[in-house]
Parts: C-alpha cells; sequence; structure tokens
C-alpha cells in the first residue's frame, strides 16, 4: 500500500468534535482546550477554527450520559498531529466521545487565514444540569397519554363555576338515592 506524502508547504486539514460530560465545569473545559491547542502546535499542527456548541442531548446514552457539551474542531496537520490528539482525548476524563474527520486532503499553508478570534476556546458557562424524569417504557412508547400539569390562571372563576364550588349541585356522591 503506498501512502500519500504531503509536500512541506502543505497539509491535510481535519475537523474534531468532542463531547465532554454534561456536568463539566468551566475550569476543566479550560485546561482541555489548552492541553488541545499544545498537543496541536507542539506537533507541528495549525488550529483553524473552535467552537462550543453547548449542552445538547445524545441520540443515545454514552457512557451513562443523555446529555454532553460539543466542541468542534478544525486544524491542519499530519497523521500524527491527529493520533496525538484523539490520544489525548482518550486520556482526559471529562471527554466521553470524539471524532475525527478528514475534510481536505492538499492544502496550502500560506493561503489558510486565521482570525484570532476563531482559534480561541471559550469560557463553557452553563445553567446547573437539571435532572431529567425518567420516563417510563409505556410512556416513551405512547400507551399511556402524558401527565398534563394544571396552568394556573389569575382570572376569576365564572359564575357557572362558583355554583359548582358550592356543592349545591348533585354531584352523584355517596348518598343512596332510593333505589
Amino acid at each position: 500500500m503506498s501512502r500519500l506524502v504531503t509536500a512541506p508547504n502543505r497539509a491535510r486539514e481535519y475537523e474534531t468534535i468532542y463531547i465532554m460530560k454534561p456536568d463539566v465545569d468551566a475550569d476543566t473545559a479550560e485546561r482541555v482546550g489548552s492541553r488541545l491547542s499544545e498537543v496541536i502546535g507542539r506537533e507541528n499542527g495549525r488550529l483553524t477554527k473552535v467552537e462550543t456548541w453547548g449542552r445538547r442531548r445524545l441520540s443515545y446514552d454514552i457512557r451513562k450520559q443523555r446529555r454532553g457539551v460539543y466542541v468542534y474542531l478544525k486544524y491542519l496537520g499530519n497523521g500524527r498531529v491527529v493520533s496525538e490528539v484523539e490520544r489525548n482525548l482518550r486520556l482526559l476524563d471529562g471527554v466521553i466521545k470524539y471524532q475525527t474527520v478528514l475534510v481536505r486532503n492538499d492544502v496550502e499553508l500560506g493561503a489558510v487565514e486565521v482570525a484570532a478570534d476563531d482559534v480561541k476556546f471559550e469560557r463553557v458557562e452553563l445553567p446547573p444540569l437539571e435532572e431529567e424524569r425518567d420516563d417510563s417504557r409505556e410512556r416513551q412508547l405512547g400507551l399511556i397519554e402524558p401527565e398534563r400539569r394544571q396552568e394556573r390562571s389569575s382570572e376569576v372563576p365564572m359564575s357557572d363555576e362558583l355554583d359548582d364550588l358550592d356543592g349545591d349541585g348533585d354531584m352523584g356522591g355517596d348518598e343512596d338515592e332510593g333505589a
């Protein structure tokens, strides 16, 4: 098998999306980001874009987690950069999943311009994680109607409703009515 070798002034463009635990704090997320940017720089790669997509629901449970914090990286480099980035993601406890994709095979390094704001890792400030109600299997399948919450209104009850509240109306109680 032949191996594709890039020219000295050329590189490959990769995208990596990694998912962190949903309860990750801002300091841990910042450490992960700084470690990855350090690894990419050390392996002669070049970070071109960083986006924090925030907390999202996973399509299936990963390591008993239903949600995760998504981060998107785009960078230039060779296969060594990718293997080192993935090795570091595997070692970090806060990361539950990652995937890297080759976007373009032959990119000229001088042609790619990078804005300083695009490669800056944003501080992850997320609201506290709300406990999700674990629905029963019947409710998930739609066999049981979902519980409906009564909406509280500040309106005054209508006169017909007041009559029913007085107890004057026949509500069919426990009384025997001469059978």
